[in-house]
């Protein structure tokens, strides 16, 4: 069963999409498609290893906020940034050495994705931290906040993504999204951000 949270937050989305154009929901389904790809790997998720027939190599480690992990054998290893499968490949690449044969399987899980996680503030009705296993666009998050407030200014939300040392920002528009009848060139117009981890929304 998903989470209470989780549950307003797909309601609320779903209450966004109802009454839209036809051409307005095609457009949030597309950036839905978007978000959805593979998941990669961000500082604070925990992560289960596991080396086959070597027990001594099978454990749980969280990814530090420099985007490593330490593992036996290897040391440390960048792993932010990396789907699960690049990481077994970068760890059975560092465990060669140990074997004089073949590296046995290894295999990487996410088991807490706590690290996908982004807040909203400004003129939404629930402002706050959210975390999710997945991504997710700038309607979805916006709908986990509770939706904007009556005097929201949604054709101009601010998100400030922290880019290595550097910050950058970003400006999406959803009002034309939300408006009866839309026209193509309002479409044209909206803007649907995908949320990264670490991410800060700003709604006017």
């Amino acid at each position: 069963m998903l989470p209470l949270r989780r549950q307003l937050a797909l309601s609320c989305l779903g209450m966004l999409l109802i009454g839209m154009p036809a051409r307005a929901q095609q457009s949030a389904a597309s950036a839905n498609a978007q978000a959805g790809e593979a998941y990669r790997i961000n500082p604070g998720d925990e992560l289960e290893v596991y080396v086959w027939g070597e027990e001594r190599l099978q454990r749980g480690v969280r990814v530090l906020p420099d985007g490593t992990i330490a593992f036996p054998l290897v040391g440390q290893l960048m792993a932010q940034g990396k789907l699960p499968s690049e990481l077994e490949a970068a760890i059975s690449s560092a465990l060669a050495s140990q074997y004089r044969g073949e590296v046995p399987q290894v295999t990487v899980s996410v088991t807490s994705p706590a690290g996908m996680q982004f807040s909203v503030l400004g003129r939404v009705n629930s402002p706050g931290s959210f975390a999710t296993g997945r991504y997710i666009n700038i309607l979805e998050a916006l709908s986990m906040a509770g939706g904007g407030t009556e005097f929201a200014d949604l054709g101009s939300v601010t998100i400030i993504r922290k880019n290595g040392s550097q910050l950058q920002v970003l400006r999406a528009n959803v009002a034309p999204l939300l408006r009866k009848g839309v026209r193509d060139e309002d479409l044209a117009r909206a803007n649907i951000v995908r949320v990264e981890a670490g991410d800060t929304i700003i709604v006017p």
